[in-house]
């Protein structure tokens, strides 16, 4: 067995229940914060929602990095962590894109 093997094979077993609930915990207090955002800082103490959804859109990508780096395992892979990040950022940034100019084309038409 190689020694790059046994040393991937050790990161992976650096996972530890305690670690295992830290990220737990990290994921629950991020949710929360995202609860008290939606529930009563933009109804009731006026946080405007042009700034609540780029602080959701925030601790959801750090939410999402979370999940993939450690119970997916990614974080002990850089390369698939960078093609289950990237790829898919890519596909909606292109999907953005298409709809921004089919939307013009429906406007040009009404008028």
């Amino acid at each position: 067995m190689s020694s790059e093997h046994t040393e991937a094979h050790g990161e992976h077993a650096s996972m530890t229940k305690g670690k295992i609930v830290k990220v737990f915990v990290i994921l629950l207090l991020i949710t929360v914060v995202e609860f008290i955002i939606a529930l009563w800082a933009v109804p009731h103490a006026g946080l405007p929602v042009n700034y609540a959804n780029p602080i959701y859109i925030f601790l959801t990508l750090l939410k999402a990095y979370y999940i993939v780096a450690f119970f997916m395992h990614l974080k002990f892979e850089k390369l698939g962590l960078i093609y289950s990040l990237v790829v898919p950022v890519l596909f909606i940034i292109g999907l953005i894109l298409a709809l921004t100019n089919e939307s013009h084309h429906w406007l040009d038409l009404r008028f």
